[in-house]
């Protein structure tokens, strides 16, 4: 039996010699490097569908420098926030004929080295950093190679280097207003990881919102969470050991979802006898019982400032980048009411059906 003979690999030598042309105006109509006449650019664009030809982005990488692509690295792809935001930053990259490269670092610093590495091998074009706890010296490569880069919350900018940060303060302070309107006067918090700097910015944002609606800010009704749902449902089983606030707002959603497992645990109703807010607003948040009432971001407006930070770094490496505020909103829903009468809420609550998360 004959062997069967390779297909010939398609290259722009090929599709230059079946549209007449050289591979240099090819390679000009693909990557737009230099003008050529629209007749031309149209019978050459033809002739690579036709020939179902699919050019090298390493090739045009390693040619000219640059490869259209952004790099994200994120701390926890488990974290719905995340992939919710990596979805509109794709959206908006596509529409701009840009790629996307994902990394995750899962909070270790060598994994966030790792991940630069890869940014640099693959000559990316810019990074977002959303795993902003790390050392300097660890994102040193990217700034030798100036590579433009956004982090999101670090709320610092230098050259080479912009920022988009999150309105905690303006939520929080929005949030315990509806409660004050509810009747709440003693309000705790669980934040993120004790020890981070995005977590002391969440909690010194709740604090200020509290004195500035005329609260007083209680250390007894605050505590400690991961971000995750077991670090929510440890920190409100802790505060239910010791002291209980009527409400208790929270550094994410899944802290707020896992605060809510503690508390129908413990026979705790939500929200007759304990209001519970998120922040992000995740579409998980309205998917569980109660939904959830929560302080709305806006991954969208994120991802297009994210953008704007790195566009702007590019244009001006030598500049201080964008330092730029992402506003937030409050979206009311279940998991909040009036607080329960001081009778009630110093005995043993009753459970109620109303405080199990169900997706």
């Amino acid at each position: 039996m004959t062997p069967r003979k390779a297909p010939e690999r398609l290259t722009m030598r090929s599709v230059a010699k079946r549209a007449g042309v050289s591979s240099a105006t090819v390679s000009r109509v693909i990557n737009g490097s230099a003008p050529v006449t629209e007749e031309v650019a149209q019978h050459v664009r033809r002739i690579i569908e036709e020939l179902n030809f699919v050019p090298s982005p390493i090739a045009t990488t390693l040619k000219y420098g640059r490869s259209k692509t952004c790099g994200l690295i994120v701390p926890d792809l488990a974290n719905p926030f995340f992939p919710e935001f990596l979805i509109k930053l794709e959206e908006l990259l596509v529409e701009d004929d840009r790629e996307l490269l994902l990394a995750t670092t899962q909070s270790s610093e060598p994994n966030l080295i790792h991940s630069i590495h890869r940014m640099l091998t693959r000559r990316v074009d810019g990074v977002v950093l959303m795993a902003s706890e790390f050392d300097t010296r660890a994102i040193e490569p990217l700034f030798l190679h100036k590579i433009p880069i956004v982090t999101v919350d670090r709320r610092h900018v230098e050259k080479g280097a912009g920022d988009v940060a999150i309105d905690f303060e303006g939520g929080y302070r929005q949030a315990i207003l509806h409660l004050r309107e509810l009747g709440h006067r003693r309000i705790g918090f669980i934040g993120g990881m004790e020890g981070l700097l995005t977590s002391q910015f969440r909690l010194e944002a709740f604090r200020q919102a509290l004195l500035a609606v005329g609260l007083t800010y209680n250390p007894k009704f605050v505590r400690y969470g991961d971000y995750r749902v077991g670090g929510g449902d440890a920190a409100m089983s802790s505060l239910l050991a010791t002291s209980r606030p009527t409400a208790v707002i929270t550094a994410n959603d899944l802290t707020a979802i896992g605060a809510i497992r503690a508390l129908h645990t413990n026979g705790v109703s939500v929200p007759s006898q304990m209001s519970v807010v998120g922040f992000d607003d995740i579409m998980l948040s309205d998917a569980i019982h109660p939904a959830l009432t929560t302080i709305h971001v806006s991954k969208r407006e994120m991802a297009h400032s994210c953008i704007r930070a790195l566009n702007h770094t590019k244009a001006n490496l030598n500049k201080l980048g964008l330092l730029l505020s992402i506003g937030t909103s409050l979206i009311i829903r279940d998991s909040t009411a009036p607080p329960p009468s001081e009778s009630s809420a110093n005995g043993r609550a009753r459970p109620d059906s109303r405080a199990s998360v169900t997706v």
